[in-house]
């Protein structure tokens, strides 16, 4: 039998997008090819994986690529696209805004317009936008506007702000890394809460975060910004997905860590080919220590239980 899964991190590539990242000789995220995205192959694969419903989104780079003018046309653009392909669905997709940062004006009209008029499901950021990384006080009125809206954040990694490694493609280790640096940031700065109507997801069950969730507390210590203790409950509260994620190595680290219902089912395609999500899915589903609760949690109770607050229109 195929469970029945809510996909959180989905991607979509729109092809005005697709156009304009090639305009800019950008044809490669993360050190691998910009897929095609299609209605069709999305649907697809949710039969292929049991998903129900799949929440999509705008991968890394974003829309900024160091003009704030084009990144808000863009962002509009990519925007638009995705909310006409959950109308014409409804019942299959939902999404998560694209926005502006590191230009916080543009993100903040943006994510009004996606939130109020658009009924996105959230917005999607990634953890550093030219070189800033989320947590930085720069962000904190978007931070206030995205409180007021009760808002859910996939936080998402990119490129880092620094030269790569040869031979190592950034999606191996580096998006990890930027995922926890931004998640440290966030801590650090006391965003979750200053802000407590947010929600948010890391991608990639949160990088190297679980794993090294005490050793990145003490942290805290020698920058004297949080009593580690606290910070450490603030990293559990986090919500984390499991997109590349669901294997017998890091699966019992980020159970372990996440207080119970923060883990969130995540795919990652197109960007993961389907043969690769159909690997984590097997590992996922062939793991004899989860019970079913769990499973389940996984799969989809604990997304429900996650949009019933807010209940956006991409998750009812």
């Amino acid at each position: 039998m195929i469970p029945q899964r809510i996909d959180l991190h989905q991607h979509v590539v729109p092809p005005d997008y697709r156009k304009w990242l090639n305009s800019h000789n950008v044809g490669r995220a993360g050190g691998i090819d910009v897929p095609h995205w299609t209605i069709d192959g999305a649907l697809e694969v949710a039969e292929q994986f049991g998903i129900t419903r799949s929440v999509l989104s705008v991968s890394t780079p974003g829309v900024h690529l160091g003009d704030d003018a084009e990144a808000r046309t863009m962002s509009r653009v990519v925007n638009d696209y995705t909310a006409e392909v959950v109308q014409a669905h409804p019942d299959r997709f939902g999404f998560f805004a694209t926005l502006t940062l590191p230009d916080v004006e543009g993100a903040i009209v943006e994510a009004e317009r996606a939130l109020s008029t658009l009924h996105a499901d959230g917005v999607i950021l990634l953890a550093n936008s030219c070189g800033q990384y989320l947590g930085d006080p720069a962000f904190d009125p978007l931070m206030e506007i995205l409180d007021l809206h009760h808002a859910i954040v996939l936080v998402h990694p990119g490129e880092l702000p620094g030269p790569s490694v040869d031979g190592i493609p950034s999606f191996a280790m580096d998006f990890l890394l930027d995922t926890t640096r931004a998640a440290f940031n966030l801590v650090k700065n006391n965003v979750l809460r200053r802000y407590p109507n947010l929600r948010f997801i890391l991608s990639h069950a949160g990088g190297f975060l679980p794993y090294a969730s005490h050793r990145i507390s003490l942290a805290m210590v020698a920058t004297g910004a949080r009593d580690p203790f606290e910070a450490l409950r603030d990293f559990a509260d986090f919500y984390y997905d499991t997109a590349l994620s669901g294997s017998p190595a890091a699966l019992p680290s980020l159970l372990a860590f996440a207080q119970p219902g923060r883990v969130l089912y995540g795919s990652d395609w197109p960007f993961a080919p389907a043969m690769a999500g159909a690997y984590f899915n097997s590992l996922l589903d062939s793991n004899e220590t989860l019970d079913q609760h769990t499973r389940d949690a996984i799969n989809s109770t604990s997304a429900e239980a996650l949009f019933a607050h807010t209940e956006p229109a991409g998750v009812r």
